[in-house]
């Protein structure tokens, strides 16, 4: 990654910035409420598919429906591409430019329910544990997943939310 991105042209932006930026005004919301709400519509895909998963991780379970897992994934990836680039929208008709993080947040934050969810699965379905490390190792391996799902489902909210504001502000014809 280090190697394309020092070779890659340096982006060019569509429209020219004003150097002093522009006040955002008062919501009648905190943002980080859509932020942390937008989460939900990703974990919706990908709830049921869970529960399967930590069965065949934790229970010893053999999984079987690979395919129904790379639907799911391509739902997955599609939602919070979408759920990330109406957070954005709405960011940005609100005139708040400050858009980066929140599109990032806004679709990462599935990792939240996802961790709520392993916390869930180990106080109602994993009875065979037999004490508070192999809890502790659990919460620890639940945690490192739940910071890689938010690292690649933030990244797609992103990079899709760049190209769709890039999108939006190369078609505006400014005379």
């Amino acid at each position: 990654g280090g190697f394309l991105g020092t070779r890659a042209e340096a982006i060019q932006f569509p429209v020219r910035t004003n150097q002093i930026p522009r006040e955002i005004p008062e919501r009648k919301y905190p943002s980080w409420l859509l932020v942390l709400g937008a989460g939900t519509l990703p974990f919706g895909t990908l709830f049921i598919e869970l529960f399967f998963i930590f069965s065949s991780i934790w229970l010893g379970r053999f999984y079987y429906v690979f395919g129904f897992l790379l639907i799911v994934l391509l739902l997955l990836v599609v939602v919070c591409a979408e759920v990330s680039v109406v957070l954005t929208y709405m960011h940005l008709c609100v005139e708040d430019w400050r858009w980066w993080w929140k599109a990032f947040y806004a679709s990462g934050s599935v990792a939240l329910y996802v961790f709520a969810y392993s916390i869930n699965y180990l106080v109602f379905d994993l009875q065979s544990l037999s004490g508070p490390v192999s809890a502790m190792l659990y919460i620890g391996y639940s945690l490192l997943m739940a910071i890689a799902i938010m690292l690649a489902t933030g990244t797609i909210g992103f990079l899709t939310s760049f190209y769709f504001v890039h999108y939006l502000f190369s078609s505006v014809k400014i005379d």
